[in-house]
C-alpha cells in the first residue's frame, strides 16, 4: 500500500527549482526572434518550422557552455532530421500509413541515437513530434525554405545558449560529453528500448489512421512520452501527466481560440495572427519554466504551443482541432503505458537507463 501512495504523491510533486527561469528565458528568446521576424514578414504560417528548430535550446540546460554547445548540436540533428523527413512527406503528399511507418521506424532509430549521446530531455520525442507536425501541414513555400528556417532557428538557439560564455568563462580543452557504448547488456537494453518506441508509435499511429483522425501524429507523439522515464513507475507517471496536462492545456487553448474576442467579431480577425504568434512565445516560456519540475504542468502550456502554431500553419475549425488533440493524446498515452508495462527488460540489464530520468521524474 505504501508504494502505491508514494507513487500517487509523486504525481503532483513539484521538483525543486534550479534556475529554471534562465533556461526558460533562453528558450523563449530562441523562439521569439525567428517567430517575430516571420510575423513581420507576413509569414506567420511558417512559425511552426522556426519553433521546432528553436527547441534545440531546450537541451543542455544545466551544462557548462562548452558542453551545452555540443549537446545542442546533437539535439539539433534529431530535430532537423524530423523537420526534413516531415517536409519530404508533406511535399510528396505521403500521409496516412506512410506517415505511421516512417515515424515508427525513425522513432526506433532516434531512440538508439538519443540513448547513445544521452540527450536530455531524453529520447527522440521532439524529433518525431517535429516529423509528424511538419508532414501534416501543407507546404506554402519551397521545401528548402522550410529547412533553412528550422536550421536558422536551431543555429540561433545555439548562439543564445552559448552567449553567456562571453562573460569570461574559460574554454576547457578536451571537454566532451559522455557517450554510452552500446555493447553487451547496454546494447541489448538499447535495442529493447528502441523496439518499445517503434511498437508504441506504430500502434498508436495505426489506431489514429483507422479511426479516421486528421492528426494521427499526435497519438504517435503521445505514445512516445511514457517511454522517456527511467523506470516503470516514472513511465506510467509521465503518461498520466501527459493526459491530464494536455486536457488542462486544451481548456486554455479553447479560451484562446473559441472564446477570445476575435473569434466572436470580424473586427478582430486581422489581429488574430499576431496575437497567436505572440502567445506561442509566451506559452513556450512557461513550458520550459516547469519542464524539469513537473511534466504535467509543462504540458498545460505546451499543448497551446502546438495547437496555436498548427492553427497558424493550417487553420481549421478550432473545436475539431481541440477534440482531435484530446482524443489522440488520450489514446496515444494509453498505448505508450501499455507498451512499457508489457515490454520489459530483466532487472539489472539496463545500465544505459540509469541516466534516463525524464523531466519531473
Amino acid at each position: 500500500m505504501k508504494p502505491v501512495l508514494r507513487q500517487v504523491r509523486a504525481l503532483h510533486r513539484l521538483e525543486p527549482a534550479n534556475n529554471d527561469h534562465l533556461a526558460a528565458l533562453r528558450v523563449a528568446l530562441s523562439v521569439a526572434v525567428p517567430s517575430l521576424i516571420l510575423l513581420l514578414l507576413g509569414h506567420a504560417d511558417l512559425i511552426i518550422y522556426a519553433v521546432f528548430g528553436a527547441l534545440t535550446g531546450m537541451y543542455g540546460r544545466s551544462e557548462p557552455h562548452q558542453l551545452r554547445l555540443r549537446h545542442q548540436s546533437q539535439a539539433a540533428l534529431v530535430l532537423l532530421s524530423g523537420v526534413a523527413v516531415g517536409v519530404f512527406l508533406s511535399v510528396n503528399h505521403l500521409q496516412s500509413w506512410w506517415l505511421v511507418a516512417v515515424e515508427a521506424v525513425l522513432a526506433g532509430v532516434g531512440s538508439v541515437y538519443s540513448d547513445r549521446v544521452k540527450l536530455k530531455p531524453n529520447g527522440p520525442f521532439f524529433g518525431i513530434l517535429a516529423l509528424g507536425a511538419c508532414a501534416s501541414v501543407p507546404m506554402s513555400v519551397p521545401w528548402y525554405a522550410a529547412l533553412l528556417i528550422a536550421a536558422g532557428a536551431a543555429a540561433f538557439s545555439m548562439v543564445v545558449g552559448f552567449g553567456g560564455w562571453v562573460r569570461g568563462r574559460a574554454w576547457q580543452p578536451g571537454a566532451a560529453r559522455d557517450v554510452v557504448s552500446l555493447r553487451g547488456a547496454a546494447g541489448r537494453a538499447a535495442a529493447v528500448h528502441a523496439a518499445r518506441y517503434t511498437l508504441a508509435v506504430g500502434l498508436a499511429g495505426a489506431i489514429g489512421v483507422i479511426s479516421g483522425s486528421g492528426h494521427p501524429h499526435w497519438a504517435m507523439a503521445a505514445a512516445a512520452v511514457p517511454l522517456a522515464g527511467a523506470d516503470l513507475p516514472s513511465r506510467v507517471r509521465r503518461g498520466i501527466h501527459r493526459i491530464v496536462g494536455t486536457f488542462l492545456g486544451l481548456a486554455v487553448t479553447a479560451v484562446v481560440l473559441v472564446q477570445a474576442p476575435w473569434s466572436l467579431a470580424p473586427l478582430f480577425a486581422a489581429q488574430q495572427v499576431a496575437v497567436l504568434a505572440i502567445l506561442v512565445i509566451v506559452f513556450q516560456f512557461t513550458t520550459e519554466l516547469f519542464m524539469a519540475r513537473h511534466y504535467g504542468l509543462a504540458m498545460v502550456s505546451f499543448t497551446p504551443v502546438i495547437l496555436l502554431m498548427t492553427q497558424l500553419a493550417a487553420p481549421i475549425d478550432p473545436s475539431v482541432l481541440i477534440l482531435e488533440r484530446g482524443v489522440e493524446t488520450f489514446v496515444g498515452a494509453l498505448v505508450g503505458i501499455l507498451v512499457v508495462v508489457t515490454v520489459r527488460t530483466r532487472p539489472g540489464s539496463s545500465p544505459l537507463l540509469r541516466f534516463a530520468r525524464g523531466p519531473g521524474d
